[in-house]
């Protein structure tokens, strides 16, 4: 490492200890907070690598008006605490400084908001003042832990052979699934270019110059709506390979993100034989194609069980086309009776249904829905459910009662303490339908991006129900968060007109949105795939911050302004000719 001595440090303020006693020290940083204790006047003084107390002789009117956050530069000489102020907390704990002179570098104005302490500061105060922000303990140690995570993983890419690749941040604009957004070219009038919603086809011409393992941390731009885990800039890991096939690809994420954790998080319990687990299963035993592996409750289809009962609501319903799922709740049986209330409110008011089923599973089956069944019935519903565990029933229509059941689920596993905070389970969830049928207007699209392979010939995308073909494609999946996405990559010109043609788009279409990547598939391409694994989200789940925003240096706010600097802005009518653009009024 590269020597911090300057002339305004010999040492940071991390780094004394009880062997540099006696020594004369000089020392740089923010004053981060300052105890007047009379004869003495105690001042803490930060930097990016600690905080050294150092010892002021009182009476010092210049130094009591200094405010906090002002930088001091001091030199003084380095002296063993008394073993009742001695300070286990930091590594510098047992040492102080007693300074001989000092001299103000900077002084600080008043604050908008302390920087010592963890006091609640509104969000956009926050990102007003970020470079305040950035200085208190915990955001400061986030942003330094998302530096180490980044170094170490692009020392790993390079020891498993991937080369390192920048591509273009202005490019054209092509159809990828979210908005793009759009900056005009002042040379060429009329026309705009686009910031990459990630570098997709780039990496995938690199496949066919040849370059076989690239890798990336790129920045992805997406001009979405914002929430907790989504920024209109984010980065990510992305990966490319030629000659694989899917195991080769998900051999990269189970060698990568397992032992990730394990080295930021070193009590951490990992699962490193990742299970496969498909789309179908995902939705119907999790309800979602997130499952959180952490929560040992599995999802039931239970229509048969239902179908031509004395439950009246719930038969009737499945003669109309409605599916019942079970839900256990372990160790539950001795649950008061306003626990079962809570959860029915919860299902109707923010799951949407009619009202939740239940029976309880003691020496007996109790409840209502007990009442209007058969002994077998009961006793098929027992056996999912186990001993001293209530049953919770969700019916409504296939996509209605995934969700419903999926989201239940999670709140069971999080209210019964089923989820070990310290553990980071991971599955990849694969086999998604190449296809879906859209809601709005009946017709066939790409359920993910248009670039993944389908695991079906030439004869069978003429000849299969679109709706039955599946996509080489899969996430990983960490404690219900998806932090990987990738697949086999369209590579054959045939099959990529044959997939573009049932999604309604024709040749020349193709050629127009895809005209690079098209190309170059009449060139001789490689079978190729990759993935990419969110940073921002991985960050996040390492430090454990709930909003990605805390583990980013300076973001968007929820509405996607930069408060800092104020964009985004207006700019003037000259800036508007050059780039060929008028504004017009809303409305």
């Amino acid at each position: 490492m590269m020597s911090l001595k300057s002339k305004y440090r010999t040492n940071t303020c991390g780094e004394l200890n009880i062997a540099n006693v006696g020594e004369t020290v000089t020392l740089s940083g923010w004053v981060h907070r300052k105890r007047d204790h009379g004869s003495l006047l105690f001042v803490d003084l930060r930097d990016n690598y600690g905080i050294t107390q150092c010892v002021f002789d009182g009476g010092d009117e210049n130094l009591e008006k200094i405010h906090p956050e002002s930088v001091i530069k001091i030199t003084g000489v380095v002296v063993a605490r008394d073993a009742e102020a001695i300070n286990d907390k930091i590594p510098t704990g047992h040492i102080e400084v007693k300074a001989e002179k000092w001299e103000v570098l900077t002084n600080s104005d008043v604050l908008p908001f302390q920087v010592f302490g963890d006091d609640d500061v509104p969000e956009d105060l926050r990102y007003q003042y970020r470079f305040l922000d950035l200085r208190r303990e915990k955001l400061h140690k986030n942003i330094l832990m998302r530096n180490q995570i980044i170094k170490w993983l692009r020392d790993q890419m390079w020891e498993m052979g991937f080369s390192e690749f920048q591509t273009p941040l202005l490019t054209a604009d092509s159809p990828e699934g979210a908005r793009c957004f759009l900056v005009p070219s002042r040379l060429h009038h009329g026309k705009f270019y686009a910031l990459p919603q990630a570098p997709q086809m780039f990496k995938q011409l690199l496949q066919v110059s040849g370059f076989d393992r690239y890798f990336q941390i790129a920045p992805c731009f997406r001009d979405e709506d914002l929430r907790a885990d989504r920024l209109l800039e984010f980065y990510q890991l992305d990966i490319e390979m030629s000659f694989v096939d899917l195991p080769d690809v998900q051999a990269v994420g189970e060698q990568l993100l397992p032992k990730l954790i394990k080295t930021f998080v070193p009590d951490a319990i990992v699962n490193e034989d990742v299970p496969h687990i498909s789309f179908d299963e995902a939705m119907l035993k999790y309800g979602c194609d997130k499952p959180d592996m952490r929560n040992p409750i599995l999802i039931s289809d239970v229509t048969d069980v239902f179908r031509g009962s004395d439950f009246g609501i719930f038969a009737n319903a499945i003669e109309n086309g409605a599916v019942v799922r079970a839900i256990p709740a372990p160790n539950s049986s001795d649950k008061p009776r306003s626990w079962f209330d809570k959860l029915g409110d919860y299902a109707v008011k923010e799951l949407g249904l009619g009202g939740l089923g239940y029976i309880v599973f003691a020496e007996e089956a109790k409840g209502p829905v007990a009442k209007k069944l058969d002994a077998d019935r009961i006793a098929k519903l027992h056996e999912i459910a186990g001993d001293n565990a209530s049953l919770f029933f969700v019916c409504d229509n296939i996509d209605n009662a995934s969700r419903a059941a999926g989201k239940l689920r999670n709140k069971l596993g999080e209210d019964l303490g089923l989820i070990n905070p310290k553990e980071f389970k991971f599955c990849w969830v694969d086999s998604f339908p190449f296809f879906e049928r859209n809601e709005e207007d009946g017709s066939i699209q790409m359920t993910h991006n248009p670039f993944s392979y389908p695991m079906a010939t030439l004869e069978e995308l003429d000849t299969k129900d679109p709706l039955t073909i599946k996509a080489a494609q899969f996430d990983m999946v960490m404690n219900g968060i998806e932090i990987c996405s990738g697949g086999l990559r369209n590579y054959n010109p045939e099959v990529m007109l044959k997939c573009f043609n049932i999604a309604g788009y024709d040749v020349e279409n193709v050629k127009k949105n895809f005209a690079g990547l098209y190309t170059a598939f009449q060139y001789g391409a490689p079978p190729h795939g990759g993935c990419a694994f969110g940073i921002d989200r991985l960050v996040c789940e390492i430090v454990g911050e709930p909003a990605v925003r805390e583990v980013v240096a300076f973001p968007a706010n929820q509405k996607g302004q930069d408060l800092l600097m104020g964009s985004p802005n207006e700019v003037t009518e000259q800036q508007l000719r050059d780039i060929h653009i008028q504004i017009r009024k809303k409305g």
